[in-house]
């Protein structure tokens, strides 16, 4: 059903005034469009509302009864419209994140989409950090929420998982491997390897799995698996590095998962890898005692209610 609010408004302002003439002032139009919208809502309604003669205007009965709720949902729809102009003008901003460049690049984007299809005049500001950064760079304030490797909790941060990352042999379609669905540990030890660096948040996560002993060159855990000898050629700090060596054909690299951008590398191979099956967890950042923005806190969020990496 059409809801004829220029007509109830014309109704309410004849009755408030007293005058055509008058509620034609009050709503900023001519005398003969009061008329007609008045017109087309009594027809509308089936009903006369107003008694019209030369000299005065009088409110039928059905139009004094009408009158209290022609007003209250007036002033209700105005309310409506207020809080609603409010909220959006609370939920404009700048808004600053930290992350680190993995969830930059598979987690983000299509979240970020989203939310600027709702406020596309926010500006987002994104600092992709290792995860050592994230983190400072939320506790100095330069960020108001970041997504970082769940770690030692910071007593200052609080942390939400997000989700779990897993790792994965990623070889070149003509590597020896390329046609394994999955693979241990232990099978990759005749196979030069590319390997995340000492200062990544991933080695210390896989050292503490397979025990830094267990890789030449490697030093760090004492525990892991017995017996395993992985040979860890190369080492990068960063997991697009690591990519753009084995689509050169260098060698196999030990990845996150979500580092995987299978439209840009069409020839790579993503191989599960499995006893033991070692994942990062991906969790949001935040200070315990700050308050997000309004604009900030939708993003985040949306963030955390977003499942669009499986």
């Amino acid at each position: 059903m059409k809801i004829d609010i220029l007509g109830v408004q014309a109704f309410v302002a004849i009755a408030d005034h007293g005058s055509f003439n008058k509620a034609a002032d009050v709503l900023f139009v001519t005398q003969t469009a009061v008329t007609q919208r008045l017109r087309n809502l009594e027809i509308f309604l089936g009903v006369t509302l107003l008694e019209r003669t030369t000299r005065s205007i009088a409110l039928t009965r059905t139009g004094q009864d009408f009158l209290p709720q022609a007003r209250r949902l007036l002033q209700e729809l105005s309310a409506a419209l207020t809080e609603i102009r409010e909220t959006g003008k609370a939920l404009r901003g700048d808004v600053s994140i930290a992350c680190i460049p993995t969830a930059g690049v598979r987690y983000l984007p299509q979240v970020i989409r989203e939310y600027s299809a709702l406020f596309p005049d926010n500006r987002i500001k994104i600092l992709d950090h290792a995860s050592v950064g994230v983190a400072e760079a939320v506790l100095r304030r330069e960020a108001e929420f970041g997504i970082n490797l769940a770690g030692p909790n910071h007593p200052e941060l609080s942390t939400t998982p997000l989700l779990e990352d897993r790792f994965v042999l990623v070889c070149r379609d003509d590597h020896a491997l390329a046609r394994r669905k999955s693979l241990t540990w232990a099978q990759l030890q005749p196979y030069p390897l590319i390997f995340a660096g000492q200062a990544s948040g991933n080695r210390a996560l896989l050292d503490g799995y397979l025990g830094a002993e267990n890789m030449h060159g490697g030093r760090g855990a004492q525990d892991g698996q017995a017996g395993l000898s992985l040979q860890i050629h190369y080492e990068v700090q960063r997991n697009s590095t690591a990519l753009g060596l084995v689509d050169a054909g260098i060698a196999a690299a030990i990845v996150p998962n979500l580092a995987m951008q299978k439209a840009n590398y069409p020839r790579l191979r993503v191989i599960r890898l499995q006893d033991p099956v070692i994942s990062r967890t991906l969790v949001l950042v935040a200070r315990k005692a700050a308050r997000l923005s309004p604009a900030a806190q939708l993003l985040y969020d949306m963030i955390r209610d977003s499942r669009v990496v499986k």
